[in-house]
C-alpha cells in the first residue's frame, strides 16, 4: 500500500521541484534529483552532512538500454545504489568497482588526480544481467518506476558537491540503435515521476513515536542511559527496541530503511541533555586517506572513511551536524575528545586549537515532542581486511566493546564548567 503523510508529500513535492524549476541550491538536472544533505530543503533518512547524495527516479522502457556516464570525482568516495520502494537496497557498484580506460583514483596506490577520469555502468532490470562487470541492477517496482541514488562522500576542498566534475549523464539506447540525451532521454523515462515509497522506508509515524518515549513506569529521559548505551544496527524490530527495550539478540543485521549505504555499517546512541548539558565522546581514531586537501595518491588505511553524527529523532530523520575523520583532533596517540551540547552549552576549549572537537545539537532537540533529546551515530565504511575493529565486524550487541576494543567511543555527561576544568587548554 502506498502511504502519503505530510512528511511524505513534503518529500514528493521536493522531488519534483528539484527536477523542474531548480529552488533547492546545488547542481542537479532533469535526471538527478537533490542533493540531499544537512541544507535545511533536502535532509532526510539521516544523510552525513560531509557528503552529498542524490536520487533518479525513472522508468526504462521495454527494448532500451540505460548506460550512465560520467566522471570519476575528486573525492573520498562515490557509489551507485538502487532501491525498492521501502528503500531496501538492491545491488550497489562502488568507485573501486568501476573498470574503466581511465585510472580509478579510489584504489590505494593510484594517482588521485589523473586528468583522464571518465567511466560508464549500465543500468539493468532484467536478473539476467545483473551481477555483470559495470553493472547495477535495478528492478522495477509498483508502476515499473526504478530508483538509484548517487553518492559523493567528502569532494576534496573547492571542488563543490560533485567533486569538481558534472553530474553523471544518462545515455539511452533505443531498439533502432538511436541514442537519447539529456532532456530526451528523461523524457521517454519520465524522469519526473513522482517517487512512490512506503512511509517506514523514511521514519517511525509521529503517534508512534510518541507512544515510543512514553513508555509507562520509565523516567522522562527514557530512553536515554546514563552512561550512554550505544545499539548496533539490527532490524527495524529491533530499532524500536531502543524505546521498549525489547531487541532480539539474534536479529539480522539491517539492510532496510532510511535507504542505507551498505558499504558503511552504524552504531547509536539515544542521548538527553537532562544528564548533563555536555555529551563527552573519547576514542581512538581509525586510520583513513587524508584526502579532503587534495592528496596525490589514494592511501590505504583502516578504513575509507568515519563520521560521528547529531541527529533528530526517528521521525524526521534530519541530521544536525557531522565531523568528518579527518576535521577531528587527535593527541599523540591518536585518540580523540568530542564535546556535543547546544551551541549556547558549548565549552571554551571545544576548539581544534585545544585538542577538542564540537558537534551541536539542535535547539529543538528530537524535533518533535522533545527539545532534549539527540540521536547521535558513528559511521564506518570499508573496512580493510586486516582491521578487525570496524563496527562492521560486530556481528552481536554484546560483541560491541569486545570487537571495537579501544575504538570503542566512551562516554561521559558533564556540565560546560567541568569540561572546562577537566580538559584543560594547554596550547
Amino acid at each position: 500500500m502506498r502511504l502519503i503523510s505530510s512528511i511524505l508529500l513534503f518529500v514528493i513535492l521536493s522531488f519534483e521541484a528539484a527536477a523542474s524549476e531548480k529552488p533547492i541550491p546545488g547542481p542537479n538536472d532533469c535526471f538527478w534529483r537533490g542533493p540531499f544533505s544537512a541544507d535545511p530543503y533536502i535532509n532526510i533518512a539521516y544523510p552525513d552532512a560531509n557528503v552529498y547524495y542524490w536520487a533518479a527516479v525513472f522508468s526504462t522502457p521495454e527494448g532500451t538500454t540505460l548506460e550512465i556516464n560520467g566522471d570519476y570525482p575528486y573525492s573520498r568516495y562515490m557509489s551507485f545504489f538502487s532501491y525498492n520502494e521501502r528503500g531496501k537496497p538492491i545491488e550497489s557498484i562502488t568507485d573501486f568497482q568501476i573498470n574503466s580506460k581511465a585510472t580509478n583514483p579510489f584504489i590505494p596506490g593510484n594517482n588521485r588526480l589523473d586528468m583522464n577520469r571518465a567511466y560508464s555502468i549500465e543500468v539493468v532490470h532484467d536478473t539476467l544481467k545483473a551481477n555483470v562487470a559495470n553493472t547495477i541492477y535495478s528492478p522495477q517496482y509498483r508502476n515499473n518506476q526504478q530508483l538509484i541514488v548517487y553518492r559523493i562522500y567528502l569532494p576534496d576542498e573547492n571542488t563543490s558537491p560533485t567533486g569538481g566534475m558534472t553530474l553523471p549523464q544518462p545515455v539511452l539506447t533505443l531498439s533502432d540503435g538511436t541514442k537519447l540525451k539529456n532532456d530526451e532521454a528523461c523524457k521517454a523515462m519520465n524522469a519526473s515521476q513522482f517517487l512512490t515509497v512506503s512511509f517506514d522506508a523514511l521514519g517511525i509515524p509521529p503517534n508512534e513515536y510518541r507512544k515510543l518515549i512514553s513508555q509507562p513506569d520509565k523516567p522522562d529521559t527514557w530512553p536515554a542511559h546514563n552512561p550512554t548505551k550505544w545499539f548496533i544496527q539490527l532490524d527495524r524490530k529491533s530499532l524500536i527496541g531502543m524505546y521498549t527495550g525489547d531487541i532480539d539478540p539474534n536479529a539480522p543485521r539491517s539492510e532496510g530503511g532510511f535507504y542505507p549505504n551498505l558499504d558503511n555499517d552504524y552504531i547509536r546512541a539515544i542521548i538527553n541533555r537532562k544528564h548533563g548539558k555536555v555529551l563527552i565522546v573519547r576514542g581512538k581514531a581509525p586510520t583513513t586517506p587524508q584526502t579532503y586537501y587534495g592528496a596525490n595518491v589514494a592511501e590505504a588505511a583502516d578504513l575509507r572513511y568515519w563520521s560521528l553524527c547529531s541527529n533528530q529523532s526517528f521521525v524526521n530523520t534530519r541530521v544536525n551536524d557531522c565531523l568528518f575523520d579527518q576535521e577531528i583532533p587527535l593527541n599523540k596517540n591518536g585518540f580523540y575528545t568530542i564535546a556535543i551540547s547546544r551551541a549556547e552549552d558549548r565549552p571554551r576549549n571545544a576548539t581544534e586549537e585545544c585538542g577538542m572537537a564540537w558537534l551541536p545539537m539542535a535547539d529543538d532537540g528530537d524535533g518533535m515532542f522533545d527539545d532534549d533529546v539527540t540521536v547521535i551515530q558513528f559511521r564506518h565504511m570499508l573496512p580493510s581486511d586486516d582491521f578487525n575493529h570496524a563496527i562492521q565486524r560486530v556481528k552481536k550487541q554484546d560483541q560491541l566493546e569486545t570487537v571495537m576494543g579501544p575504538y570503542m567511543p566512551q562516554t561521559r555527561y558533564l556540565m560546560p564548567n567541568q569540561v572546562e576544568t577537566f580538559f584543560p587548554c594547554l596550547n
